[in-house]
């Protein structure tokens, strides 16, 4: 099959929706694609969830089920095992955001080394991940960024945001399981980026175990791995990348624009793709030295990514090579390239109801502004429908 034509193919991209699922699938898009919705919607929701009136029942059925695994890493399970089947695995991230105390980041590693130990026994989740910010304060990243004076007790802090990232990384390594660390504000980047570089060099010195993020629409992302790449070669450790376009543009713009300083972000959609394809093709030609986890939704990019390997004579199967897409999104892609015998994860989100709404409300918001993506998976979905119907 010609790579044009891979990701049409319905029957494999719908095989695990039941005709009900479909129907679901496709009002759920629908109701996406139209932006007054989505605000009426989502300032609803958050009305109800604040009122406590009982819509976590509705929430549950429509919303978030399609886009989560569960409320719990167990209540996870039949969709793992069903995507397993498949050949998709499940990289299960706990989508609970926005919290700023101690207690809440020391329950995030809780769950994050619960999900490492959980994946230990299931070979349908190779790959863990937790949010700088899951672990410590946004402002506490940013001073440390900065360089900044830290108070004692800030001090403290910090060491403690060191633990628990050392804390997982290290049961990661111990368990056989590779570990992705989100990447957030450009503001908060620089602490962590710091930080990852050295659990790499602790924890990545016979293979990647820890993975960081670049968001490509970042225009200094190029040359940060390149120069990633020099260190790792004179100090002797692997690279783990997930590469992503990224997902605070209109907030790191208007902070630009507000502080009066230089935007990070690409001047335009094009020049964004041409650096995401500049670090994949980077990254493919280092492949000795590195693995790449490739996060996007971007049909074309997964093709630059499948031609690359097949011109370098990289095998579909090779495990320094990742595909991924989000639970509920591009399905039509991660099931037809696991069709073909690549490596493909799914994030499966979990969590209560309430305290994932943030997170929801942000897939919807991008499902909305993201031009063609939602009339892609509508139309994918009506074609599957009439087919099923022949």
């Amino acid at each position: 099959m010609n790579n044009n034509t891979i990701f049409d193919n319905t029957e494999i991209a719908f095989a695990l929706k039941s005709d009900s699922e479909l129907e679901r699938a496709y009002f759920l898009f629908k109701m996406i694609s139209i932006e007054p919705l989505v605000r009426i919607g989502t300032a609803a929701t958050n009305f109800a969830l604040k009122a406590k009136l009982p819509v976590e029942g509705l929430i549950r059925a429509t919303v978030f089920d399609h886009f989560c695994g569960g409320v719990s890493e167990e209540n996870c399970l039949p969709v793992i095992d069903k995507m397993y089947q498949k050949g998709v695995s499940s990289v299960l991230d706990y989508s609970v955001e926005g919290k700023e105390d101690e207690a809440e980041f020391d329950a995030a590693l809780k769950i994050t080394l619960k999900i490492i130990n959980f994946a230990e026994e299931l070979k349908s989740i190779p790959i863990a991940v937790f949010k700088p910010s899951g672990f410590g304060r946004i402002r506490l990243y940013e001073k440390v960024g900065n360089n900044e004076q830290l108070s004692a007790d800030e001090t403290k802090e910090w060491n403690r945001v060191l633990n628990r990232f050392d804390t997982v990384c290290k049961a990661a390594k111990d368990r056989g399981i590779s570990i992705l660390i989100d990447a957030e504000e450009s503001w908060m980047q620089d602490a962590a980026d710091n930080l990852i570089t050295d659990l790499m060099r602790k924890y990545n010195t016979e293979k990647p175990v820890v993975f960081n993020t670049l968001q490509m629409y970042r225009h200094d992302r190029l040359d940060f791995l390149k120069q990633q790449h020099i260190l790792a070669k004179t100090e002797g450790f692997f690279l783990g990348y997930k590469l992503v376009r990224g997902a605070y543009m209109e907030k790191e713009n208007e902070r630009a624009e507000k502080k009066g300083y230089a935007s990070p972000i690409c001047e335009s959609k094009a020049a964004t793709d041409s650096n995401f394809n500049a670090g994949v093709s980077y990254m493919l030609d280092h492949l000795d030295d590195m693995s790449i986890f490739n996060g996007t939704h971007n049909e074309y990019s997964s093709y630059f990514l499948m031609d690359l390997m097949k011109e370098k004579g990289i095998e579909n199967s090779d495990k320094r090579v990742w595909f991924g897409q989000l639970y509920g999104m591009s399905d039509h892609i991660s099931f037809n390239l696991s069709n073909l015998g690549y490596n493909v994860a799914k994030y499966v989100p979990f969590g209560p109801v309430k305290d994932v709404m943030p997170y929801l409300i942000r897939r919807a918001e991008e499902n909305t502004s993201v031009a063609g993506q939602t009339g892609r998976e509508l139309n994918l979905l009506l074609k599957e429908k009439k087919r099923r119907k022949q």
